[in-house]
């Protein structure tokens, strides 16, 4: 059983980027979402990391919370 607790960062690094607080800011500013399109069809994903965001959030796993969040603040 994997007790890694979701947040923000531990996300990051389940993606392969740069989870540090300035890179997870950057992320964030660089690549803004329109309403329109879904978080895990952003064109900046690799398909692993559009899938697993896919996967992870309808099975409403341990990373759902934390997906949406990130999802929120793209959309901004």
């Amino acid at each position: 059983m994997d007790t890694t607790q979701a947040t923000l960062p531990h996300l990051f690094e389940q993606l392969g980027l740069p989870s540090s607080e300035q890179a997870i800011n950057q992320f964030i500013q660089s690549h803004p979402l329109n309403q329109a399109t879904p978080l895990e069809r952003a064109p900046f994903w690799t398909a692993a990391q559009s899938s697993f965001l896919s996967e992870e959030r309808h099975r409403d796993a341990q990373w759902s919370e934390v997906i949406d969040t990130l999802d929120t603040l793209l959309h901004k």
